[in-house]
């Protein structure tokens, strides 16, 4: 109950820098969780997608594994259908490769989305906790300019200490906001990771199916 007791008073006493320091946390927060849901709900069905595709494409089955991913709007099924398609018409692995990167360029803003507005968020609430500092110390220093002399240094001491509020809790804030956005940044580096070692392997596949194919048309022709 004291901690209770205690945190509201310390708002109370920030002034009123310390409810915009909370809206810009609130924001922070929502986008985070926003954010961690979506990229562990990618993971995952990254991951049980490739699980499927990956005994198709080492089966040599292209013309099934088009068909895999030809409705499926996640991500790996969007970079392995770019592959897929070119693959199907033309089977130079450079223009494969070209056309799965041209997607993983699109999709790479796609798994970024709001991430960044954590990071200005954690700055915002910094400096806007400064700024609450500074303007309770002008306030401060401006009463006590009229104060009894006698009083002053009491009255100035407590002043500080309300004016600090502000800056202690834009820092409770944005610390944890930084935090966040460090684990949202390492949580998409892994799905692009991903993606692209499902890329690499993919290309790897068809390239080896389109040399057994050469071989076998070079011993063909040989044969006759």
């Amino acid at each position: 109950m004291d901690l209770i007791n205690n945190t509201v008073q310390f708002f109370k006493t920030g002034g009123v820098f310390m409810y915009p320091i909370l809206v810009v946390l609130a924001f922070g927060l929502a986008i985070t969780v926003e954010r961690l849901l979506k990229l562990q709900y990618v993971r995952q069905v990254n991951q049980k997608k490739w699980n499927t595709l990956h005994p198709i494409l080492e089966e040599g089955d292209f013309d099934r594994a088009r068909e895999e991913v030809a409705d499926e709007k996640t991500t790996i099924a969007l970079l392995l259908k770019s592959g897929l398609d070119v693959q199907g018409t033309v089977r130079r692995r450079d223009d494969i490769e070209i056309g799965m990167e041209e997607t993983m360029m699109e999709i790479i803003p796609i798994l970024e989305t709001r991430t960044v507005y954590v990071a200005m968020f954690a700055n915002i609430a910094t400096l806007l906790g400064l700024l609450g500092t500074i303007m309770g110390l002008i306030e401060a220093f401006t009463a006590v300019a009229n104060a009894n002399p006698a009083e002053k240094a009491d009255l100035l001491s407590a002043s500080i200490s309300v004016a600090m509020n502000t800056t202690a809790f834009g820092l409770m804030a944005g610390i944890p906001l930084l935090i966040f956005y460090t684990v949202l940044t390492s949580k998409t580096a892994k799905i692009v990771d991903s993606l692209e070692m499902a890329s690499v392997k993919t290309l790897n596949i068809i390239s080896r199916f389109a040399k057994r194919q050469s071989e076998l048309a070079a011993a063909v022709d040989e044969h006759d």
